[in-house]
């Protein structure tokens, strides 16, 4: 059974740093094609990050491209959205997914 777990949301504040992570469990990040999007509260689910799942192809949203850095652990079978200069704009909750399963969420508050 394919199951994605998100964690590492919270409140932070404008310019500040997150690492969300997403853990997978009943097939292998390292053979998947594994990405990160978000929704803020009234607007459609957006896109923000793909891993490509051969070799370390990486694609982002021009909206965060340079200040986030998707990434995999093998041995943790774990994937990872690293954000940096985060701003209210990035205010949502962070999905990941396989294109065909989606994980529950976590919540990334940006607020002074």
């Amino acid at each position: 059974q394919v199951r994605l777990v998100e964690s590492g949301g919270g409140l932070v504040q404008p310019g500040g740093s997150l690492r969300l992570s997403c853990a997978a469990s009943g097939f292998t990040v390292r053979w998947s094609a594994m990405s990160w999007y978000r929704q803020a509260p009234g607007k459609e689910r957006e896109f923000v990050a793909l891993l490509k799942h051969t070799g370390d192809d990486t694609l982002y949203a021009d909206s965060v491209k340079g200040r986030f850095t998707i990434s995999r652990d093998n041995a943790k079978n774990t994937v990872y959205l690293q954000m940096k200069s985060l701003t209210s704009e990035d205010t949502a909750v962070y999905l990941c997914s396989t294109g065909v399963h989606w994980g529950q969420g976590t919540q990334v508050t940006v607020s002074a």
